[in-house]
């Protein structure tokens, strides 16, 4: 089961970010966690493709790619400016 409220899915492009939680029921997300996907990475929203699926992000300096359906299981908070 996906998360409810702000997850990587709902995040606009520029948006920027801090997972807070992460649902593991999925074996794909726990996978996606080795890469670094974990609470407390920040993440930033960098381009979508048409159609808003796949989703690309900035992590760690490298470029990731989501499925939609794979971007709602991280729960995330906005990054405030000057955090």
């Amino acid at each position: 089961m996906a998360i409810n409220g702000n997850t990587l899915a709902t995040m606009t492009k520029g948006q920027k970010g801090v997972i807070k939680a992460v649902d593991t029921s999925d074996p794909q997300v726990q996978r996606l966690m080795v890469m670094g996907l974990v609470e407390g990475a920040e993440v930033e929203h960098a381009s979508s493709a048409i159609g808003g699926d796949p989703i690309e992000f900035k992590l760690f300096g490298c470029g990731i790619s989501l499925r939609q359906e794979h971007a709602r299981f991280f729960q995330v908070a906005p990054v405030v400016a000057g955090d």
